[in-house]
């Protein structure tokens, strides 16, 4: 027998750093999840990661206010601000360059994201260009 499912959930949520608070509260208390004891399972899955990285998860609640939820890898964007040192991106693409990243480095960014789920198809030279593209459209440049 199957549950139905209740809701689902998207959020973003800082590695080992779940706690209570408003903006977990307003995603998963329509949906009847404990927010404590999400916080502590999230922070259990997530303490050998970065302290701080931004790790979205999508949760799906049950009617039995049982739930599951899914954690992906940080946003790419991320990880290019990690690598070039960075605070943020240009305000102006194609003009101002804020930094750069080496071609190693995109290519060990898209072994990570390759983990996800939904990219295991995708063969890693699709996923460099796309991951150059985000770089171009931050201002940082290639080397």
């Amino acid at each position: 027998m199957s549950v139905a499912i209740k809701g689902l959930a998207k959020i973003r949520v800082l590695s080992g750093q779940a706690q209570p608070s408003p903006a977990i509260g307003q995603a998963l208390g329509p949906l009847g999840v404990n927010m404590v004891e999400f916080c502590k399972k999230f922070n259990d899955q997530t303490k050998t990661l970065t302290p701080g990285m931004p790790i979205p998860v999508t949760l799906t609640a049950f009617e039995d206010r049982t739930y599951e939820f899914k954690t992906k890898t940080p946003p790419t964007m991320w990880f290019l601000k990690q690598v070039a040192g960075v605070q943020k991106g240009t305000t102006h693409p194609g003009k101002t360059v804020v930094g750069e990243v080496s071609s190693k480095q995109i290519y060990e960014i898209a072994k990570i994201k390759l983990q996800d789920e939904h990219m295991q198809h995708i063969p890693i030279e699709s996923v460099c260009k796309s991951i150059k593209s985000t770089a171009t459209s931050m201002g940082l440049k290639t080397v």
